[in-house]
């Protein structure tokens, strides 16, 4: 009989340490099925900050550098630059790459650095409890928020994607989700994608990916899974933001 499934081998056979519910473990394993597909694992380093995905060490089976709260790309860019040959991928969520981590994201794209950003974005700081993030919604309730977030006193959800679509370093940006068989689908060809152009050296690409946070949204799983689509998805479209094909 043939196998039609399996776990990737750039997958670590490991349990995960992630809530009920969240999605990290989907990405996770599109990540995986992508370093399998393009047989890069023996030249992958990923690097992981702080957050929900401070582990993510554990979960890949290529080298993997720790990095502090929302250094990665800083620390991605000396490694890919040290190993000019090799695949440097980061693995962020909001809080890391969108508060803490602004500058670095923001500068290593105006240098269109050749690396390859995984952003994980689910309007909510994850690890520390459940504080506001950058991304999180207008009247989002969250432990800094407990009246919902007011443009007045917290300002407005900030835009990765189309924040970063405007530099012109960026080579691809693309938002996409993890909610359902389809978006889940594109979100993996979202990635691969991002990985060709660095093998490509075409330089700086980003996805970013609606995913789910029950434990610190007070929801159930399956609750969850339709508050990206009924909440998120209309503050944060899904799509492409830029594509340099002519690099």
């Amino acid at each position: 009989m043939s196998v039609v499934f399996k776990k990737p081998h750039a997958l670590a056979d490991v349990p995960l340490h992630y809530c009920p519910g969240c999605t990290h473990g989907i990405v996770h394993r599109l990540v995986a099925e992508v370093i399998d597909e393009l047989g890069i694992e023996g030249k992958t380093i990923g690097v992981a900050p702080v957050g929900c995905s401070v582990f993510a060490y554990n979960y890949f089976n290529c080298d993997m550098v720790e990095a502090a709260h929302g250094r990665a790309p800083a620390v991605a860019t000396g490694v890919k630059r040290a190993n000019p040959d090799n695949i440097v991928f980061t693995y962020q969520g909001d809080g890391d790459l969108a508060a803490i981590g602004t500058a670095e994201t923001v500068h290593a794209a105006g240098r269109s650095e050749n690396i390859t950003i995984i952003f994980i974005n689910n309007a909510i700081y994850g690890m520390t409890g459940g504080q506001m993030a950058p991304t999180s919604l207008v009247d989002q309730v969250t432990q800094t928020t407990p009246y919902g977030r007011k443009p007045e006193t917290q300002g407005y959800p900030i835009k990765v994607c189309e924040m970063l679509s405007a530099l012109d370093g960026t080579t691809y940006a693309e938002r996409v989700a993890v909610n359902n068989v389809k978006n889940i689908r594109n979100a993996k060809k979202a990635i691969k994608k991002a990985f060709e152009n660095q093998i490509n050296k075409k330089g700086f690409s980003i996805v970013e990916v609606l995913s789910t946070c029950p434990t610190n949204w007070g929801l159930a799983p399956t609750e969850a899974l339709k508050w990206v689509e009924e909440k998120m998805m209309p503050v944060y479209p899904l799509g492409v933001y830029k594509d340099r094909e002519d690099v």
